[in-house]
């Protein structure tokens, strides 16, 4: 069955309260999808946001941001009192403000709620003890990074466990509550699309920031100094974005270390992902194979070196000790020969966007069977702003291509979204942004740069992906893309 889905992160989605939840708005857009025929959701990790709100900066990988939970879930469920809205109508996110208007009602629910077997189960996880305790401390250091906090013992915790967790207590069951309750909203959600035959297809990062409970509490999978900093730290060398490469500041794990301990962060990481989403995108996946390793001190990533990674050890054994394991590997970039045959070995999906590789002089590898085709990821601008920006000759060139393929209805987006439906890979997935003809103001990331306007775009209303849907359903249909009911 080839399948088509649509990219849309949870924070985008509108809500009464300034950003996306796992409320009311995500149940809408599921009904949507369904409406327009698409059998895939895709999303942006969940995780805590770090440093610039980017969801590949998270405090953990396995937390979720407590901005997702739903205020209105929770009045619903009697925990608080209802919530007035709250920058509803805002097209950006101001996520400083949306945390400080939802503290009160989150800590109001906390305060109601009460603890069941269910709970005590999930809260006895380790992660979920590292993410809480880790946030407590942080939160009493005044959100510095653990490696500025300058009490000794709560900084070494996961190492020599001197710390008396006694009087941090009420803020640390407060973390597991709202880790809980994300659980549950999660679930829910989840379960509600898969019942209306909607896969989620979950991000997992490559790397963790360095501001993490994963690296707090497990410090020999990294490699650190003495004093917890990174000796080395992680990006790419200068590509398509940016002339002096992307300097990333994750640290580099201890590849040597994860072999010994039978890579067991990884098969923990992957195993806990699997329990959240029906599809796991990795991002950076040709860092199994080769990845970028800059000294800390360097002010760019121009200066580094590329290092072998274990990839084929690594997933022998996750494959032996995972099952159903469905995967798919963001294999962009200036790839090294070896990286796809590390992805072929073990049938990963590999991963093809048409921005960058359009024309048949550019590449005709967006048009193979076993690979997931984008029009954009949430790095591109959308297809109508990249258009617009090219040169008149270009334009021209590309409309030429697209006639010559059949494809002329007089709007370029519409022939370039039918142009990728039509391709043999088995799995379409076209951003929201681009179905509804969204400008450059609809962008999520722009790699390479920090901050405003980055991962700040939402919805203020879902109806104009309602007003769509019986368009895109016409054209998934056309593209096969669609079962037909007997």
């Amino acid at each position: 069955m080839r399948k088509a889905g649509i990219l849309m992160p949870v924070a985008s989605l509108p809500g009464r309260h300034g950003s996306g939840t796992f409320g009311a708005e995500a149940y809408h857009f599921v009904d949507l999808a369904k409406r327009a025929g698409l059998s895939i959701w895709q999303i942006l990790p969940l995780n805590p946001l770090g440093y610039g709100n980017s969801p590949y900066q998270p405090y953990s990988s396995y937390a979720m941001d407590d901005m997702y939970i739903s205020l209105d879930i929770l009045y619903k469920q009697g925990l608080i009192s209802k919530a007035p809205s709250f920058n509803k109508n805002a097209d950006a996110i101001d996520y400083e403000r949306v945390r400080k208007f939802r503290e009160p009602y989150l800590r109001e629910a906390y305060a109601n709620f009460k603890p069941d077997l269910n709970y005590s189960t999930f809260s006895y996880q380790e992660w979920v003890k590292n993410f809480a305790i880790f946030m407590a401390l942080k939160k009493k250091n005044g959100m510095r990074s653990w490696l500025e906090w300058e009490d000794p013992a709560e900084k070494n915790q996961p190492v020599d466990g001197k710390l008396d967790l006694k009087k941090y207590e009420d803020e640390i069951l407060y973390e597991v509550f709202k880790q809980y309750i994300l659980y549950l909203q999660w679930k829910d959600l989840k379960q509600y699309a898969n019942d209306l035959g909607i896969e989620i297809m979950g991000d997992i990062p490559f790397y963790v920031g360095i501001d993490s409970a994963d690296v707090w509490a497990s410090r020999k999978n990294f490699l650190l100094d003495d004093d917890g900093r990174p000796i080395f730290i992680a990006g790419v060398p200068p590509d398509y974005f940016s002339a002096t490469g992307q300097r990333w500041g994750n640290p580099i794990y201890d590849w040597d270390y994860m072999e010994e301990d039978d890579f067991s962060f990884w098969v923990e990481r992957i195993s806990y992902t699997q329990r959240l989403f029906d599809i796991i995108r990795i991002d950076h996946f040709r860092a199994f194979d080769t990845y970028w390793k800059i000294n800390a001190d360097c002010p760019t990533a121009v200066d580094g070196v590329w290092m072998e990674a274990p990839g084929y050890k690594l997933f022998d054994t996750l494959l032996l000790k995972t099952e159903d394991l469905k995967l798919v590997a963001e294999d962009l970039g200036d790839l090294r020969y070896e990286v796809h045959v590390l992805r072929d070995h073990y049938d990963f999906r590999g991963m093809r966007v048409i921005q960058f590789a359009f024309l048949p002089e550019e590449s005709d590898v967006h048009d193979k069977p076993h690979q997931l085709v984008y029009t954009g990821t949430h790095d591109n601008d959308t297809l109508f702003a990249w258009y617009r920006e090219k040169p008149q000759w270009e334009k021209r060139k590309l409309r030429r291509y697209l006639r010559s393929e059949g494809f002329n209805t007089h709007s370029f987006v519409n022939d370039v979204i039918n142009y990728a439906l039509t391709r043999q890979a088995d799995m379409v997935v076209i951003p929201l942004g681009d179905w509804l003809h969204k400008g450059h103001e609809a962008r999520i990331n722009t790699p390479g740069t920090v901050g405003a306007p980055n991962w700040m775009w939402r919805m203020k209303s879902l109806s104009p992906f309602e007003a769509k849907t019986e368009q895109i359903h016409a054209a998934l249909e056309n593209a096969g893309r669609i079962e037909t009911e007997e």
